[in-house]
C-alpha cells in the first residue's frame, strides 16, 4: 500500500517555521487543539516537532515573561523534548505503522527533504482495524460455508 493513500497534505496541517518567534506560535496555536505540530524551515524542509510540552517548559525558563517579551524568542531556542523521525514516500507499511507506534504523526518528506505532510496515526489505526475486520469476514463466510461443502462431497 501506498503511504500517500494516507497523507493529510501540508496546506491543510499547522505547522510553524523554526524563524517564528513565541508568541507568532502561540497566536497559530491559540485556536487548534494539538498537542504537538512540525517545525519547517523557510526552505520547507522539516526540521522537528514542537509540543506543547516544550512551550511549557520553555516558558519555566523565561520566568516572568510578558506577551510582549514573547516577540523577542525565536521560537528555534526552545529545548525539544524529541523529534518525531520523518519518512519518505517510499517508506513501507511495515515501517509507517512502527513509527507511528511512538509517535501522533509521521511527517512525511520528498526526496530532496522537503515536508510534503503527515501521516495520523489515526489513520493507520482505521486502516489495520478495516483490514482485520474484512479479514474476519471473510474468515466466517469460508467457515460457515466448510459444512456445506463437506455435506455435498457426500
Amino acid at each position: 500500500m501506498n503511504i500517500l493513500f494516507f497523507l493529510s497534505p501540508k496546506q491543510d496541517l499547522m505547522y510553524v517555521y523554526d524563524d517564528f518567534t513565541l508568541r507568532q506560535t502561540l497566536e497559530k496555536w491559540e485556536n487548534n487543539r494539538y498537542a504537538s505540530i512540525p517545525i519547517l524551515n523557510r526552505r520547507g524542509e522539516y526540521v522537528g516537532t514542537l509540543t506543547e510540552g516544550d512551550i511549557l517548559w520553555g516558558l519555566k525558563r523565561y520566568h516572568g515573561l510578558d506577551i510582549e517579551g514573547a516577540e523577542d524568542i525565536p521560537i528555534r531556542s526552545f529545548e525539544r523534548k524529541r523529534d518525531y523521525l520523518p519518512v519518505t514516500v517510499n517508506t513501507s507499511m511495515d515501517q509507517l505503522v512502527e513509527a507511528a507506534m511512538n509517535q501522533n504523526f509521521v511527517p512525511v518528506v520528498d526526496d530532496r527533504g522537503v515536508f510534503i505532510g503527515i501521516v495520523r496515526r489515526q489513520a493507520i489505526i482505521k486502516y489495520c482495524y478495516d483490514k482485520s475486520r474484512r479479514a474476519e469476514a471473510g474468515g466466517r463466510r469460508v467457515q460457515s460455508a466448510a459444512p456445506v461443502l463437506a455435506a455435498a462431497q457426500n
